[in-house]
């Protein structure tokens, strides 16, 4: 029987998902609130894991393809001192496929391959357990039911409230988001600091990252902790008063490390709030959730690999698994709780480690993953 199944969500997880029920000729709705693929910038690059994001590419039978797009030379990372003195400086050998970077929208596009999307097709609710089904309701008043309706829509996803109360919390740590254009022609001593893949500086309670994308475009975080409404008396979008507001709050650091962000365009306020580590629900007949809306944590380089298996392994249940939907959801979710909840942990934990009163515990951190 060919269930009527949706996902709302067109980002990683709701894409991968979707990709591997197409791989088994099994048709499914991918609902999207964007006008198109390419209606707002596609954010910055990702790190996919061996075992977790190129595992699910590999189940979606796009891994020789991710391998031909990815930059394995992104994994560099080099850690400074705030005086600028280079604390770590680690390369990845030739061979090394851990965990290759790729850019957000490149990773789209090769995951969008053959399928329709529905875009424009935001979603405001979604109901269970009516006659005909799951209903969803869309922000233009329209309405449709399915079998199973998938909630792949982020940290304040429309799906989740069907299944869950839960809503995410603040950490208590914020980033503002940069960019650099052109940078090796442009800022040609900023591209050899940052070089093939990201740079890190750590100071107390705050840090900067910068990380290289491709064609020259590199993203900027400064994460600081402070509270939810730090930046009340300051004009998000006047980029020249949150640089000053930055600049003040990193003072005293090396100047081609303020570089980062004198250089910076557009600012981007991003407050990281995360769901309980033991975030789960009571499973309900035709809804359940991927990635992010289903445990939300810190943005430390599990997510985007999570919620991509997630949706690889909740199509290939589906897919190939028990004919009773409800039964191949439920074993899944069990499955997606228990692996959540470890990287929920880790991430947590490094968190609060990499934002600390004592920068000597983001060394530690790094040693500890990537050992010289």
């Amino acid at each position: 029987m060919r269930h009527r199944i949706a996902v709302v969500g067109g980002g990683p997880a709701g894409l991968t998902f979707a990709r591997v029920l197409h791989r088994h000729d099994h048709p499914v709705t991918v609902l999207e609130r964007d006008s198109g693929p390419d209606a707002r910038p596609p954010g910055g690059t990702l790190d996919l894991h061996e075992g977790l994001g190129q595992l699910a590419l590999d189940k979606a039978g796009l891994l020789a393809e991710f391998q031909a797009l990815s930059r394995p030379e992104g994994q560099a990372m080099r850690i400074l001192d705030t005086d600028g003195t280079v604390l770590r400086d680690w390369r990845p050998r030739g061979d090394d496929r851990a965990h290759p970077e790729i850019d957000r929208g490149h990773l789209r596009d090769l995951l969008l391959g053959p399928l329709d999307v529905r875009w424009g097709r935001g979603v405001t609710q979604v109901v269970p357990g009516t006659p005909d089904g799951v209903l969803v309701r869309f922000a233009d008043g329209r309405q449709e039911t399915f079998d199973l309706v998938v909630g792949a829509d982020g940290a304040w996803s429309r799906t989740r409230p069907a299944v869950s109360p839960v809503t995410p919390h603040y950490t208590g740590i914020t980033a503002v988001e940069t960019s650099l254009d052109d940078v090796d022609t442009r800022h040609p001593g900023l591209a050899r600091m940052i070089g093939d893949g990201s740079v890190a500086v750590y100071g107390v309670n705050r840090k900067l990252v910068a990380q290289r994308n491709s064609g020259g475009h590199v993203k900027v975080y400064a994460q600081f902790r402070a509270p939810l409404d730090w930046h009340t008396d300051l004009d998000l979008a006047d980029a020249d008063a949150v640089r000053s507001s930055l600049l003040t709050l990193f003072d005293g650091w090396a100047a081609p490390v303020l570089d980062l962000l004198h250089h910076g365009t557009a600012f981007v306020h991003r407050p990281l709030h995360v769901l309980p580590v033991t975030h789960t629900w009571t499973h309900v007949s035709g809804v359940t959730l991927l990635g992010d809306a289903a445990h939300l944590m810190p943005p430390l380089g599990a997510g985007a690999n999570l919620a991509m298996l997630d949706g690889a392994e909740l199509a290939e249940s589906l897919a190939t698994g028990p004919g009773n939907l409800d039964d191949a959801v439920r074993a899944f979710e069990e499955r997606m709780w228990a692996r959540a909840g470890r990287w929920a942990k880790i991430t947590t934990a490094g968190l609060e480690r990499l934002v600390s009163p004592n920068p000597a515990e983001a060394l530690a951190v790094f040693d500890q993953v990537q050992p010289s």
